[in-house]
């Protein structure tokens, strides 16, 4: 089985990006989690741009702190079983769910979206208590985690502290790829943070004269998408007929963006 999971989605570019890069590759995968909690104007999402990724092939959006930026999601978040995400450790009472299964080829597979503490200002609930729970009162056969967060130290902690109980552990928010890719001690694939899909030539997929206005300013200043030298991020991993990790490769490639209905 092959997954691929692609890092934060920044813009209209990264979303023209993603759709020219699964077109080309989308036959190669038997499962594609793709975090969107950016792809609207660079902060949020939006039902037609979450349309847009499953028509293109993605099976389950994830996201973060972002992700009630937009409030026509939440809808598509209240959905049963829906394959867009918010943090599962989030309060009970926001709309969404952080977790679901789907099925592909008679194999059950699990994705958990969490969201970290460290250097936030998230008042959510615990990532590793969550994560336990949702673990110990759960089954599937491949389980998948995008823990969006800020901390090298928190992502490879609980990466550690679930290890073996899941098949693939990736961190996102950040927008930088980390080059730590391996494979944990229990046999769980790691990378600290997959980075970002969009322009490369900005600070984080801005434009750099806005969000140099933020720094030297000292204070807040909307921030634009940037455009140009669009990238793909993210990570390739093969598992094989027992699920175990057989190969685990980073994606980083520039991809011509193409035209998009939204």
């Amino acid at each position: 089985m092959r997954i691929l999971l692609l890092g934060d989605v920044v813009g209209k570019p990264g979303r023209r990006t993603v759709v020219s890069y699964l077109s080309r590759v989308r036959n190669s995968y038997d499962f594609i989690v793709a975090n969107g909690e950016n792809a609207a104007g660079g902060i949020g999402i939006t039902p037609e741009i979450a349309g847009l990724f499953l028509d293109a092939g993605v099976d389950v959006i994830t996201s973060g702190n972002h992700i009630w930026k937009k409030d026509s999601i939440v809808p598509v978040l209240s959905v049963e079983n829906s394959v867009v995400l918010r943090p599962a450790n989030y309060p009970n009472n926001k709309p969404g769910t952080g977790v679901v299964t789907l099925e592909s080829a008679g194999v059950s597979i699990q994705v958990i979206n969490l969201q970290g503490k460290v250097f936030t200002d998230f008042i959510g609930d615990c990532p590793f208590k969550t994560a336990e729970r949702i673990l110990s009162s759960t089954q599937a056969d491949v389980r998948i985690v995008d823990f969006h967060a800020e901390a090298t130290s928190e992502k490879l902690a609980l990466a550690h502290y679930v290890d073996g109980r899941v098949n693939v552990f990736v961190g996102t928010h950040t927008h930088v790829q980390t080059a730590d890719e391996q494979v944990l001690p229990g046999g769980t694939a790691y990378l600290t943070d997959l980075g970002m899909c969009g322009s490369s030539k900005g600070v984080i997929g801005m434009e750099v004269k806005s969000s140099i206005g933020r720094f030297l300013n000292d204070r807040y200043s909307k921030l634009v998408v940037a455009r140009g030298g669009e990238m793909i991020n993210g990570l390739s991993v093969t598992l094989d007929g027992n699920f175990a990790v057989s190969q685990l490769r980073r994606v980083y490639e520039y991809v011509p963006a193409v035209e998009e209905r939204t």
